[in-house]
């Protein structure tokens, strides 16, 4: 008896993890190590021959239908739309397409659907969660006592905006219960400014006072809620790291519980013959002219003062030889702007060091 061939563009495939991804009109999968899929879209693993148990996109991968060139093509058009090769590559370093095909491969890992039964998808949401809101946690603080949260208070927090669809909460929140406690007008210093709303600059937020109400409502209202960032709960299709981000700005800007980004703490330095010099460039957006006053003989508006004016906190100023040398801290958000300003001005001679990323207050 004949053996009956199987179509060349048919490959069976058992115990697999699946990475189902809508481009266009089609939807292609991939199979994959679900563990090595996450470490991927983690950044720790970055072979893609690792994460993938065939380097071919699929039309359907449990029936071993390929995705025909044309189909690939169709989805993903010029400059891709060029390429060579058959319909089965597109997964790793192998099959047709090449390096332009592997694109196609990562932008269906990062943005693909995992498809799992139900027991190990909740087994998989619970292991991300609990990974986001660790990392939610060692990067916020109560903006009063600069003290890190615990991952369940994190963890209340989010599910209060998850609960009211990825905004605002409502009047019986953990921010009204608990966050006039840390941020009332009583613990604030007489003259600070009380910032509203978020700022990814400052990473700084405040709980609404009751006279702020009806203001707010009505800035709320002017913006679109898709214009704020909101936090729906955890999805299996995006990155633990890019979804603690997501999660991060969420909780500052509508502040569940009363939260700020971790400090850094940065050591800076220049030749002291640079730092005396007018700087060439403009302020930027929120950065003051200058915050140096002990400094009246080197007039403002110096690369010094200018440096000075990225601080929230300086720590420590001293001349050692013929370099100045500033120790303090920043609010995450002003750390690239002040990169750029030292490498521009001091000509790749100055340095900005980071003594340490997200400063915090444990309890003991």
């Amino acid at each position: 008896m004949p053996m009956i061939q199987q179509p060349a563009n048919v490959i069976k495939l058992t115990n697999v993890s699946l990475v189902r991804y809508k481009k266009g009109k089609k939807r292609f999968e991939l199979a994959c190590y679900k563990n090595k899929l996450l470490e991927y879209r983690s950044g720790t693993e970055t072979d893609l021959d690792n994460v993938l148990q065939v380097p071919t996109i699929f039309l359907n991968a449990s029936k071993g239908e390929t995705a025909p060139n044309a189909e690939l093509v169709k989805a993903w058009p010029l400059p891709e739309a060029s390429e060579k090769g058959g319909g089965g590559g597109g997964g790793g370093k192998k099959g047709g397409g090449g390096k332009k095909s592997k694109g196609k491969g990562e932008e269906i890992l990062q943005k693909g659907e995992i498809q799992v039964n139900a027991g190990e998808r909740k087994e998989l949401l619970d292991r991300m969660e609990r990974e986001i809101v660790e990392e939610v946690a060692q990067r916020l603080v109560d903006p009063q006592t600069k003290r890190v949260y615990t991952t369940g208070m994190i963890k209340k927090g989010l599910d209060v905006l998850s609960k009211q669809g990825g905004h605002t909460p409502q009047q019986d929140s953990l921010q009204h219960k608990l966050g006039r406690l840390n941020l009332g007008g009583e613990g604030r210093k007489k003259g600070q400014p009380t910032p509203k709303g978020s700022s990814e600059n400052s990473g700084l937020a405040t709980p609404l006072t009751d006279n702020d109400d009806a203001t707010a409502s009505a800035e709320k209202g002017k913006a679109k809620k898709s214009d704020m960032p909101m936090w729906t709960g955890v999805v299996t299709s995006k990155s633990t790291k890019a979804q603690a981000l997501e999660a991060i700005r969420a909780l500052i800007a509508w502040q569940p519980i009363p939260v700020m980004r971790a400090r850094m703490r940065l050591r800076v330095s220049c030749p002291t013959s640079i730092a005396k010099q007018a700087p060439k460039t403009k302020i930027g957006a929120g950065q003051a002219e200058s915050v140096s006053e002990e400094d009246g003989d080197q007039g403002k508006g110096t690369i010094k003062d200018r440096i000075l004016s990225f601080f929230e906190q300086v720590e420590s100023q001293d001349v050692l030889g013929e370099e100045w040398e500033v120790v303090g801290f920043v609010e995450p958000g002003a750390f690239k702007g002040l990169s750029e300003f030292s490498s521009a001005e001091t000509k790749g001679r100055g340095t900005v060091q980071v003594l340490d990323a997200a400063v915090i207050h444990e309890d003991d």
